[in-house]
């Protein structure tokens, strides 16, 4: 069963990919919402990226089913005065579609969110700061899956000063001194 539905999608594929002129005309896949996120130095914080799938078409969950499929998967560049943490990928969806009935796959449909968390070094100078990505995806509808795209992705992050830590009072006696 595993190996009649891996010969499918390589077909399907296959066909696609020699015939990519067919494919959907323009992006599949859009990025719908960056808010700009203030973080504090030195401080976490998690960036929601909003992306909508168009209508007709489904693209691979971060964790496909099958080895065959390619994973939607997004890369941040890395700074040098703000880490990247961990990216964080909703789950998907199971479906099935007519090219293989019996197999479910888990993929991405209409909106989604991908999470990814910052965290600037302490030293970093307070401003406003672009960090910029790429969502790497496949796209398929209910017959063929296309070839492999990628969107590229930014997103602001404002940088505020830490505050410093009030000075603690000094020790005060517990005898009263007359």
């Amino acid at each position: 069963m595993k190996v009649t539905f891996a010969c499918a999608l390589l077909l399907m594929c296959g066909c696609v990919w020699a015939q990519e002129e067919f494919g959907p005309k323009g992006p599949v896949v859009k990025i719908i919402g960056a808010p700009v996120v203030t973080v504090v130095q030195g401080k976490p914080a998690t960036v929601p990226l909003s992306f909508a799938v168009s209508s007709g078409f489904h693209i691979n969950s971060n964790h496909p089913k099958s080895e065959f499929l390619i994973p939607t998967v997004l890369k941040v560049e890395a700074t040098t005065d703000i880490i990247i943490g961990k990216t964080t990928y909703p789950e998907g969806q199971d479906m099935s579609f007519a090219f293989a009935p019996d197999e479910k796959l888990n993929v991405y449909t209409g909106d989604f969110e991908i999470d990814v968390l910052v965290r600037p070094l302490h030293s970093v100078q307070p401003g406003k700061y672009v960090i910029r990505g790429t969502l790497r995806y496949q796209a398929c509808d209910n017959t063929a899956c296309y070839p492999p795209k990628n969107l590229p992705v930014s997103f602001d992050v404002k940088i505020q000063k830490a505050r410093s830590a009030p000075a603690a009072n000094p020790a005060q006696s517990p005898h009263a001194h007359n």
